[in-house]
């Protein structure tokens, strides 16, 4: 698998390569990574590093991979875990930046669970990604996006973390992709290269 989005950590280094592709809005992106880094602070990846990198590597998996422009997806691919992962609302992601992309930010937030426990919080995942089949084009690919950056190296999580995002994974997101044509060519390589987690 050779298209792994892993080249901008900084939008330093995304806006430097940015800048010579047409139809981008380059300050409103800079606007929506100012107010990702602002709402997100000193969060982190899992791996260790700052969570900037995985909101720059969706937006090079859009722009690099499948060749999206809209300001509003690569504004809403920057800010998608802003309402799920910090004290961000919907409406905090309206008053800044519209409501189409407080729409597309919605669509991907994951809701908290009902209950506190690992089958509660299971079930409501699930859910969550069973309703993404009926999201808006955008917010599909806005989750395909996402989701690339999650798995493009799966191997550097925990195996049986491993076992269960590549499960979850063919059983959820693939379906997404397939009216998306390069992303659906990306995941069916990426599940090829993984098939030995099955």
């Amino acid at each position: 698998m050779d298209d792994i989005f892993i080249t901008w950590r900084t939008w330093d280094e995304a806006r430097a390569d940015l800048e010579g592709r047409e139809g981008l809005d380059l300050p409103a992106l800079e606007r929506a990574v100012t107010a990702a880094q602002e709402w997100h602070g000193d969060q982190r990846r899992p791996t260790g590093v700052p969570y900037v990198e995985h909101l720059l590597e969706a937006l090079e998996v859009l722009v690099r991979g499948a060749g999206e422009t809209g300001t509003e997806v690569l504004s809403a691919a920057l800010l998608h875990d802003v309402v799920e992962d910090t004290e961000a609302t919907v409406g905090d992601v309206e008053a800044r930046f519209g409501p189409r992309v407080a729409e597309l930010v919605d669509w991907v937030s994951k809701p908290p669970a009902a209950g506190g426990g690992r089958q509660a919080k299971r079930a409501a995942k699930a859910a969550y990604l069973r309703r993404l089949r009926d999201a808006p084009r955008e917010a599909i690919v806005v989750k395909l996006a996402d989701r690339v950056s999650n798995v493009q190296r799966l191997e550097q999580v925990a195996p049986d973390f491993q076992r269960r995002y590549y499960a979850e994974t063919v059983t959820y997101i693939l379906p997404l992709a397939e009216g998306h044509p390069w992303f659906a060519a990306w995941y069916e390589d990426w599940r090829r290269r993984y098939a030995h987690l099955r």
